[in-house]
């Protein structure tokens, strides 16, 4: 309810007392959709902060305020120096107005979808928006001003509440939970007249929990936190940063929670493709047995021949046809098989160590989500995540510093080349001699490089995915397998000549993967 009509009308006033004598000293802004006032009156100052965006506009009253030296933009000159008067409310509707001495006026439109704040000079100046887009809000406060029900209106309707669209939600709860929808209408106008007396005259404030929002309320609904004095500026001082926190709460762990669920499902499913594939090879015919019956049957294998009949002493003296190229004799078909089953058995090894490390990582994200859900406070929340390296701000200055495509995992940087020079740049520059440098192996194609954490191993995920970041931005983008090749930096050089991108690697470790960005958003 702080931004609910009967709450405004009590803050007017408390604003009026309190703003005798005080002057407009600053009038700016530091973020999108925020509108701060500071107010003076030479030894005392007032800050008015107004957040005018989307469904949830929120006006804080802080009792200090520091002004950034950066991204700060002054607003509304012709609003410095003019002395307060009045705070009113536009009656039956959530717009408050600031009154000056010579007649100007700033309403703050405090509804959604489209909040504002609105400034006229003098009442025949036209209206300077801040939401400049809601063209509409330049008549804000011209008009006739709503009117009440009158007493025949309400005796004469079946549901009186209905009459008072500024009620808003948590009014209506108070007369649900005193029997309104099923009262007669007598019973439901008297109900309707004692929620108007305490909403009118409210002896305290509560910050209260209520359908799983936090709220500042006029009445004692929901589970009751906090009972304030009923003094309206206090109230709110009390109530924002506790919202705000709970926001920013409830924002970071539902983010944390999909981010979780997520990698749990992709590492699922990658240990069970892994699984599949696994299966196919160690159950399927292999490349060397194949190669073994071509071996073993030359001598009835003619030229040119597109296929060839054989006995599989490999399954039970069965019959079984392999295709052959007529264009290669059979004995170099039987070299190339015997070349692909040493890489089917790399294969074969790095599907096991992955579905392990894949099955790994499901269980540790649904461990972490376990621990999540016992989270309740934004500062625990916080340092749990930098604990387990899941702090998502961790790219966002390095991204915009650094000329190349920055991905963050686990708290490990990864940096991709994004041509032949920036290659250059990144390997011979950027890279640290114990970095790890990945590159798709005999084509051309991205630097991949992973920046070192001193005293930390990169995790085999983590290097998984650079792998496939590799492969991606490589010739072999769309294959089915891509080897990469990884080492650290330091036995990575640029001979003398080379063209812009090429290097020699001096030791290197290849695995095979599968080509994707796995840190793109669906």
């Amino acid at each position: 309810m702080h931004n609910n009509y009967y709450f405004l009308r009590q803050l007017a006033p408390a604003l009026t007392r309190q703003l005798q004598g005080y002057r407009v000293a600053a009038c700016f802004s530091q973020e999108k959709d925020e509108l701060v006032v500071g107010l003076t009156n030479g030894t005392a100052e007032f800050w008015l902060k107004a957040q005018l965006a989307g469904s949830q506009p929120l006006l804080s009253l802080p009792e200090t305020f520091h002004r950034a030296r950066q991204n700060s933009v002054d607003l509304l000159p012709d609003l410095l120096g003019r002395q307060a008067a009045t705070v009113g409310v536009l009656p039956h509707d959530r717009v408050l107005r600031l009154l000056f001495l010579d007649g100007a006026a700033l309403w703050l439109k405090l509804f959604g979808p489209r909040p504002n704040a609105v400034f006229r000079p003098h009442p025949e100046a036209a209206a300077q928006l801040f939401q400049q887009r809601v063209t509409e809000d330049a008549t804000l406060g011209q008009g006739p001003p709503a009117a009440a029900p009158t007493r025949e209106e309400l005796a004469a309707h079946p549901d009186p509440a209905r009459l008072f669209p500024t009620f808003g939600d948590v009014p209506r709860y108070w007369l649900r939970l005193h029997g309104y929808e099923a009262a007669a209408p007598p019973q439901r106008l008297r109900l309707v007249h004692q929620l108007l007396a305490l909403l009118e005259t409210p002896t305290a404030y509560y910050i209260v929990q209520l359908e799983g929002r936090t709220r500042l309320s006029l009445l004692p609904v929901g589970d009751v936190e906090q009972t304030l004095a009923p003094d309206p500026v206090a109230a709110l001082r009390a109530f924002v940063p506790l919202l705000l926190g709970r926001r920013a709460y409830e924002t970071e762990h539902r983010l944390l929670r999909l981010l979780l669920e997520k990698r749990a499902d992709e590492a699922t499913q990658s240990a069970a493709l892994a699984r599949q594939r696994l299966h196919t090879l160690e159950h399927g015919a292999s490349h060397r047995q194949t190669a073994d019956l071509i071996m073993a049957n030359l001598h009835q294998i003619p030229a040119g021949a597109a296929h060839a009949e054989v006995v599989d002493f490999y399954n039970h003296d069965q019959l079984r046809t392999i295709k052959l190229k007529p264009t290669e004799t059979p004995q170099r078909t039987a070299q190339n098989l015997y070349r692909k089953a040493k890489n089917q058995q790399l294969e074969i090894q790095q599907l096991q160590e992955r579905i392990e490390r894949r099955e790994t990582e499901a269980f540790w994200c649904l461990e972490r989500l376990e621990e999540l859900a016992g989270l309740t406070e934004l500062r625990a929340l916080r340092n749990w995540r930098k604990t387990h390296g899941l702090d998502p701000t961790a790219q966002t200055k390095e991204a915009t510093e650094l000329p190349f495509k920055v991905f963050e995992d686990s708290g490990f940087t990864i940096l991709v080349g994004r041509n032949a020079q920036n290659n250059d740049l990144l390997t011979q520059r950027y890279a640290h001699k114990d970095d790890l440098w990945l590159h798709a192996k005999d084509v051309t194609g991205s630097h991949v490089v992973i920046r070192q954490r001193p005293g930390q191993a990169v995790p085999e995920p983590v290097l998984e995915r650079a792998a496939q970041l590799a492969a991606w931005y490589s010739r072999r983008k769309n294959d089915s397998l891509c080897p990469v090749t990884i080492t650290p930096k330091k036995f990575v050089r640029k001979p003398k000549g080379a063209v812009a991108g090429q290097v020699l690697v001096e030791r290197e470790k290849v695995v095979l993967v599968v080509p994707a960005n796995p840190f793109e958003r669906n």
